[in-house]
Formats: C-alpha cells, structure tokens, sequence
C-alpha cells in the first residue's frame, strides 16, 4: 500500500528570531491549507494512505477535515508532549511502517529531527520555519503530487532525490547530535532562547551547504564559497572579533569581510578570521573551551574545555526530493497523460 507520512510543526517559525529579527511568521491557519493542499495534491496520485503526526495545534486534523479531500488519513497512535521528541518518534514510527514519503512542514530543527530518527525515508521538505536552508518554498499541491509519485514507486529515487549531507558531532569519542545544515560553536555558555541571530556570539561555523540565496550562517559561507546540498563537500570559517567597519579583526591574521543577510532583514558585515572546505569523512577537531554547539540554528549541547569534541561531514542523510525536478521527469514520462 503506497503510504505518505505528514509531520508538521506548529512551532516552527516561532522562535526569537521573529522578535530580534524580521522573522516571518506563518500561522497555524496557513499550515493547515498548506497540508490540505498537499492532500489533494497526493489523492490525484495512486497513493492509498496517509499518516501523520499528531500535534498540538491539530494542523493535519484540520486539513483533512474537508469534503474535497476523500484519501485516508490516519493519526499515528502516540502520546504527544509537544517537545522536539515527538517529531523523532513519528518518523521512527513512519520508517517502521514503509511509508514511501514524507513531508514536513517546518524549518530546519524540524527536518534535523527527523534525520537523527531515520534516514531511509525520502522527504518533501516545506520551510515553515523562520530562515530555512534545508526545506524550501514550494506550493503544498506540488509538493503533494510529487510526494505521492515518490511513495508509489512510478519514478525512480535517483531520477527525483538528493541524498542530503549531514555534520556529526562526537563528543568524547560518542556520537552526540548532527545537523543538516550548519553546526555553530557559540561563545554563550547556556542554550537559553537556542536560536542563533547574533554573529557576535559565534567562534566558528561548520556547514553542509553554503548558499548564496539563504538566509543565516549558510549565507555567510554562500559569500566565500558556493555549495549546494548535491556539491561535494562542505565549508569551515572561523569568524574575527572587531570592528567589521574598520576590518580590524582581534587577531593579526588577515582577514575577509563579506556583506551578508545574517538573519531576516538584517545585512550587516560578517569579518572571516579564515575559512577552508570540507572533505566528506575527515573529522575536524574542536579547540577545547567553554560553549554552547548550535545544530541548525538552534543551540543543543553545551561544552566544556574537559570534552574532546570533533565534526565529521559524511553524505549519509535522508534523500531529498527536488520537487520541480520530480514533476519534470513524471511529464516526460507520460505520467500525467489520462488517454
């Protein structure tokens, strides 16, 4: 049975960057017609169920709850508590099942979640989230059609995906965490609001993509190095303490400015101590000290100068489904013709 797997996130887009930022907000009623959309965009395919997180603000639940929309819909038996957790465990239970696709609606911390659960099921990924890199703007009937092509088998993974890279952090000798995106060694000492706005507060940044049209850390990096999530490899830049006007960084090293978005309408200046690219498989060594490890923008573990703490880039995340790509290959096929 061809099974679609839907999570979505009410939180996403409401972090601090809405307040310090110009961060958009989408709205609960706006995620629930994005999901709609994505239903009847996967009930014009030859997918037969659909299953999907149960979340606070009952988005799937509400979406279905419409007399266009006559496709199964099922909520997967767990008991939410509305914590990061909760996306972890449905993508578990979703990989469990065999569902064939899934889409997500949320940001980046979103889609990281459902990466540290599992890694074999292809995602359509919505950005619902502030600033987002991973997941991307597409319209939800789209993304529904071209999730629903994936889970049925009609087209081949390697003919519509993108198997993502992924940042893997091993704190004394153990896995810890990953990211998707960006992995950022922060000066704070504590997680408090988790969000990173502020450059003043980062040491360095590792990235899996460096793009030029993102927001964020990834745009910084975009400024010195393009990378796509299909490029090989990754990028590393250390940032400088001074005066960005002066380009007078604390150390003598010399140094690069670049004029980036480093969050939603903020363009300021970031000075880059040093920057060098990425190899897939070759662990980087963390210099020991007191900080916080941001995964995705959000900050998650907190070190100190008695941890031995590296990050490894491997290309070892879920696949991701290039949506324009997927519609493409479906015409081409003939898949949409009806006589």
């Amino acid at each position: 049975m061809a099974t679609v797997g839907i999570i979505a996130n009410p939180a996403a887009s409401k972090d601090i960057r809405r307040l310090v930022a110009q961060g958009r907000v989408v709205p609960d009623w706006e995620k629930v017609n994005t999901v709609r959309r994505a239903l009847i965009g996967l009930q014009s395919t030859a997918v037969e169920r659909v299953v999907a997180m149960p979340d606070s603000g009952n988005l799937c639940r509400r979406a279905a709850d419409d007399s266009g929309i006559n496709l199964p819909m099922d909520m997967l038996p767990m008991s939410p508590l509305y914590t990061e957790g909760d996306t972890m465990r449905a993508a578990t239970m979703m990989a469990d099942m065999g569902v064939g696709c899934l889409i997500t609606l949320g940001g980046d911390g979103t889609n990281r979640a459902v990466a540290a659960a599992t890694n074999q099921i292809p995602l359509v990924a919505i950005s619902t989230g502030t600033n987002n890199i991973f997941p991307v703007m597409v319209e939800g009937t789209l993304a529904g059609i071209a999730a629903g092509l994936v889970a049925s088998g009609r087209l081949e993974l390697a003919d519509t995906s993108v198997t993502s890279k992924t940042l893997q952090i091993r704190v004394n000798g153990e896995p810890r965490d990953l990211a998707l995106v960006d992995v950022a060694i922060s000066r704070e000492r504590y997680v408090a609001t988790r969000a990173i706005w502020d450059l003043d507060t980062v040491h360095e940044v590792f990235l899996t993509r460096a793009e030029p049209a993102g927001i964020g850390l990834s745009s910084v990096g975009g400024r010195l190095h393009p990378l796509s999530i299909a490029d090989v490899g990754g990028l590393h830049y250390k940032l400088a303490r001074g005066n960005p006007a002066t380009n007078a960084p604390a150390t003598n090293t010399p140094a690069t400015t670049v004029l980036a978005p480093v969050a939603p309408g903020i363009v300021e200046p970031a000075v880059i101590a040093e920057w060098e690219l990425l190899q897939e498989g070759v662990p980087v060594a963390l210099e020991p000290r007191y900080c916080t490890v941001a995964l995705d923008g959000e900050r998650s573990l907190v070190l100190t100068p008695g941890d031995s703490a590296e990050i490894l880039l491997a290309r070892d995340g879920p696949p991701v489904v290039q949506v324009p790509r997927t519609l493409r290959r479906a015409a081409q096929l003939g898949l949409f013709r009806l006589a």
